[in-house]
């Protein structure tokens, strides 16, 4: 039985090892009529680890899903795609920007007017592209096909190739559950608390943790309901701020996501309450409450028992909201992203550590005898926060910004605020800046001197930026880097490429030689500074004219991976130096747009289908002749085009890239 088993595992694995065309994404076609009025369903089934970009992404990076129609003659659209569940947002580091995708299924419905009633019949494809951890396919097509009013009995049917489906209800409904990765949850959480631990430190709230404490160790009662009374208070404090949580995720909620995160009103707004809570920091005006709700809930607090704690609770939370609430506004503006547990959960962060010292030293008073005196150190605590608070506006600002080309927030104008910011950080914890309100600095504190040395090391670090440099570690606040005007590294790339083009073929500074200057090379490059070609076919005519052998790379503008190859992999000395001496290079782009001339149009053997644009020619050229469609991908040909060793995919290890590489040049000086 081992052995049948053991049969069956390896026919099952040579299978796989054969079939290397990845199809991760199924699709599927449904629609629904009622009168004239009908429902198209776009349904996509994604394997375990891939995941589905969303309709609507950023310039710059990777290609959105779409729905193309042959014909809109016979019908109108109503309304906007409803996606379902919500995609997933998070920060990729490749991209230096927010991308959308779904994971598992996602379902696209599209409302339509028929305007007619007649037969119709409604044809098109959809394009999508999806990536994995290790893996980014090229933008596939696939096509679909609905007929409506066919015949009495049917009131919609759809399909693909004229194919009949069963049509079942449609819900329309939004899975509230993923809204990112527990990590990110835990990461929020802590930056909450975070907040939470700094509000405490703030002159509106310090100074009554010994007033609060006594009361309850005043009040008469016993020590251990005093106790009792101390932890009520304490929780009614989180409960407080959880409640105001809750209110947001519910006012805010999924629905409102894709309007909150890219369109400039809600990004402006934002921006400006961080603005007002900054100069509210700086002492330039207080944020108060009205003081008839004050009042109310003090007059509460004398009824005493657990109802007198939590109205206690509710005062110092509408007390202290002069310096809480930027902070409580920080938090809230930060998870109002159409999520729904977000802003629980950092409200929860947040208020655990507000309420954690008037619990603690309520139940050990002893310890306040080595609490810290006031002075001018809380209203230091709450400036330095102003600070913040004003860096950290800018990011809702450059939303706006690159959404809608204002051009305002460039990544060097951006750097450029954020250094003159921090500059001015610094030298307030030197004593060198001075508010109002600020006490005299007469000595720096050995706690102040070591702010200032992070503050200042950090605007060290920042300003190499302004040259071009990616400062990846805090690229998620930065506007991307093609935003940049100045950027040094792209200026000696093209200065090097500028003198390669101008004198022909050359060898310029160990840059690898090209024959003629390169189709495509006015919008597509190589890393590094390498030479190279956009073309197959004049890349191989280089290569027979300089005897060399061809370093394919099928490579894309939305590949994640590849750009990962190049930073970590081509990057190494060792590697450079055999792409730039030993090899043609030809990068053969999979998901470019760009339209080739009707002669270079190509008929593929594997889909029977024209591609009329260079990166469809190319992803077809990598399936039909090496059967495989992920990328990046490395193949090693001589000047016939024979392969001379097994073609490499993503790997991070340098030393395997090499031996892949000598392998290869091994095998062409056999020949």
């Amino acid at each position: 039985m081992k052995q049948i088993t053991l049969f069956i595992a390896l026919i099952l694995f040579s299978l796989q090892s054969f079939s290397q065309i990845l199809e991760p994404v199924k699709w599927s076609f449904d629609s629904r009529q009622q009168g004239d009025e009908v429902q198209l369903i776009f349904k996509a089934t994604i394997e375990e680890k891939w995941h589905l970009y969303d309709t609507s992404l950023p310039d710059g990076g990777p290609v959105p899903t779409s729905i193309n129609y042959s014909d809109t003659s016979q019908f109108e659209l109503i309304g906007e795609l409803t996606k379902i569940p919500e995609p997933t947002e998070k920060f990729d580091e490749t991209f230096q920007m927010d991308l959308r995708y779904f994971s598992h299924e996602a379902e696209f419905i599209q409302t339509i007017r028929l305007k007619s009633d007649q037969p119709v019949e409604i044809s098109g494809y959809v394009e999508f592209m999806c990536c994995d951890d290790e893996t980014c396919l090229p933008p596939t097509e696939v096509d679909f096909n609905f007929e409506f009013n066919t015949s009495p009995d049917q009131e919609g049917a759809a399909g693909v190739s004229g194919e009949k489906q069963q049509t079942p209800p449609i819900k329309i409904m939004t899975d509230k559950g993923k809204e990112g990765s527990i990590e990110t949850m835990w990461l929020f959480f802590f930056f909450s608390f975070l907040a939470g631990l700094a509000a405490i430190l703030t002159p509106c709230v310090f100074p009554m943790i010994p007033m609060t404490v006594s009361f309850f160790m005043k009040s008469g009662e016993n020590k251990l309901t005093a106790k009792l009374h101390a932890v009520f208070y304490g929780l009614s404090i989180i409960a407080i701020y959880t409640i105001v949580g809750t209110l947001v995720a519910v006012l805010f909620g999924p629905d409102a996501a894709n309007w909150l995160s890219t369109h400039w009103v809600p990004n402006t707004l934002f921006f400006l309450i961080f603005m007002i809570f900054a100069f509210s920091f700086f002492g330039m005006f207080e944020i108060v409450l009205p003081g008839w709700l004050v009042n109310k809930s003090d007059s509460q607090v004398d009824k005493g028992g657990f109802l007198g704690s939590f109205f206690m609770a509710l005062t110092l939370v509408l007390v202290s909201f002069s310096c809480t609430g930027p902070i409580v506004g920080a938090i809230l503006v930060e998870s109002a992203g159409g999520a729904v547990l977000k802003p629980i959960i950092g409200m929860f962060g947040f208020a655990l550590a507000f309420a954690l010292p008037f619990t603690l030293f309520a139940l050990f008073p002893g310890w306040l005898s080595n609490l810290p005196k006031s002075g001018g150190w809380l209203n230091s605590v709450k400036v330095v926060l102003g600070f913040l608070e004003l860096a950290l506006g800018l990011k809702f600002l450059s939303i706006a910004d690159q959404t809608y080309h204002w051009g305002i927030l460039d990544r060097e104008v951006y750097l450029a605020i954020w250094i003159v910011i921090f500059v001015l950080l610094g030298f307030y914890l030197l004593g060198k800046l001075k508010f109002s309100h600020d006490s005299d600095v007469k000595h720096v504190s050995v706690p102040r001197l070591m702010m200032a040395i992070i503050t200042f090391s950090f605007v060290i670090y920042l300003i190499p930026g302004m040259f071009g440099a990616p400062l990846k570690s805090i690229s998620g606040y930065l506007p991307p880097q093609t935003t940049h005007d100045f950027d040094l590294h792209k200026i000696i790339r093209d200065e090097v490429r500028l003198v390669t083009s101008s004198t022909g073929t050359h060898a310029f500074n160990g840059v690898n030689e090209l024959c003629d200057n390169p189709k495509y090379d006015d919008f597509l490059h190589l890393p590094h500074g390498l030479n190279g070609y956009f073309d197959y076919e004049q890349g191989m005519a280089c290569a027979k004219a300089l005897n060399k052998p061809v370093f394919i790379d099928f490579t894309g503008h939305g590949c994640v991976n590849c750009r990962e190859m190049e930073a970590t992999v081509w990057s190494d000395p060792r590697v450079l130096e055999r792409l730039k001496k030993e090899f043609v290079i030809i990068a053969l782009y999979v998901d470019d747009k760009t339209t080739l001339p009707e002669s270079e149009w190509v008929t593929s053997a594997y889909d029977g289908k024209v591609k009329k644009t260079l990166g469809k020619k190319y992803a077809d050229f990598q399936i039909t002749h090496f059967g495989v469609n992920a990328q990046p991908y490395y193949v090693l040909l001589d000047t016939d085009g024979n392969m001379l060793v097994a073609p490499k995919a993503y790997d991070l290890n340098p030393n395997n890239f090499i031996e892949f590489l000598d392998e290869g040049i091994r095998k062409f000086n056999q020949q």
